[in-house]
């Protein structure tokens, strides 16, 4: 009988090191272990002393170190472990680089993905124990949102321009890292962000360690239903379309442009699909990711953004590569 490939079983075996490493980052495990030089200037922790910081088995805590020693993330000698570079500055407490909380969304991800064969067969998302967006899921949401964005803000901001934008609004604008960036490149750019009352409180922490409460405001909405408002010179809808059935984007999109100022325009920025919908690789696999998320959403293809905004009333739409896994698709209103 023949061995299965070496890349094919590598595919097959891939979630064994996503879990130990979520299960790692979940116990706040590389947090126990401290620093990358460990406690006591490098002499690193035993595994009964990492059990004790984290209230778990010393046997599997062991169990556990050296797996992620066998990982690359965490280095031992001589019984005692400690972080490697990647993990003291990405996984422990106290690095300024700190992803912990961003990196536990992948938790809730686990949860869904689990689902993806019954998904499959029924044709729709898997109702789970029930979980209302709470803090436990909308702290890490949001959280990977802002550290995903904060590198692409200031390229979203080239690419669409500032300097003209007097009224901007910014729908579903999680931690508002995208409306601060406009707000700094234009001293005289307001900025609203509409969200959820669970997500507003975040998104005014981040403005106000900006000091940008003048100029940055937020608004309660729900961006499937509400109206949007008007007199906006640009729209931005980052990252939301995915969640979104054509139906509910063709009416979100509507609404948006009927919230601009003849000449304003409407930016959308998300995965593109390629006609055949099988590329590029994560716009694919992320489509995954909202058949078993949501009730409706997926990625799309250009043609299906160009088709909505013409819809809406939108001219001169075209399509923006940036650098990264997302475009913008810009329309402009009549």
């Amino acid at each position: 009988m023949a061995e299965l490939p070496d890349d094919l079983a590598r595919m097959v075996r891939a979630w064994q090191e996503s879990r130990v490493l979520l299960t790692a980052i979940e116990l706040d495990v590389f947090t126990a272990l401290g620093g990358a030089g460990g406690e006591g200037g490098g002499a690193g922790a035993t595994a009964a002393v990492v059990a004790k910081r984290c209230g778990t088995d010393p046997r599997a805590t062991a169990v556990l170190l050296n797996a992620l020693v066998a990982l690359g993330v965490v280095e031992s000698e001589d019984g005692r472990y400690r972080n490697g570079p990647a993990a003291a500055r990405f996984l422990a407490a106290g690095s300024p680089d700190d992803a912990r909380i961003a990196l536990r969304h992948n938790l809730s991800l686990w949860e869904t993905w689990s689902t993806l064969t019954d998904v499959v067969r029924r044709g729709h998302a898997v109702p789970r124990l029930p979980r209302d967006r709470d803090d436990d899921w909308t702290v890490p949401f949001i959280a990977a949102m802002h550290r995903n964005a904060s590198a692409r803000a200031p390229m979203v901001v080239e690419a669409v321009g500032a300097a003209s934008v007097k009224r901007m609004l910014d729908v579903g604008g999680g931690s508002a890292i995208y409306s601060i960036a406009f707000a700094k490149a234009n001293p005289k750019l307001e900025a609203v962000v509409l969200d959820l009352p669970t997500v507003l409180p975040i998104a005014e922490s981040h403005i106000g360690e900006a000091g940008l409460e003048k100029r940055v405001t937020t608004r309660a909405g729900d961006l499937t239903r509400d109206d949007l408002g008007e007199g906006y010179d640009l729209v931005l809808i980052s990252a939301v379309c995915h969640m979104l059935g054509p139906e509910a984007n063709r009416g979100l999109l509507a609404r948006a442009a009927r919230a601009l100022v003849p000449g304003g325009r409407l930016v959308v920025q998300d995965f593109i699909l390629e006609p055949d919908r099988t590329a590029p690789r994560h716009a694919a696999l992320f489509a995954i990711n909202m058949l078993v998320g949501t009730e409706a959403g997926s990625t799309y293809t250009e043609a299906e953004y160009t088709g909505w905004m013409a819809t809406a009333g939108l001219a001169d739409v075209r399509r923006v590569r940036l650098a990264g896994p997302a475009d913008l698709m810009i329309g402009r209103s009549g």
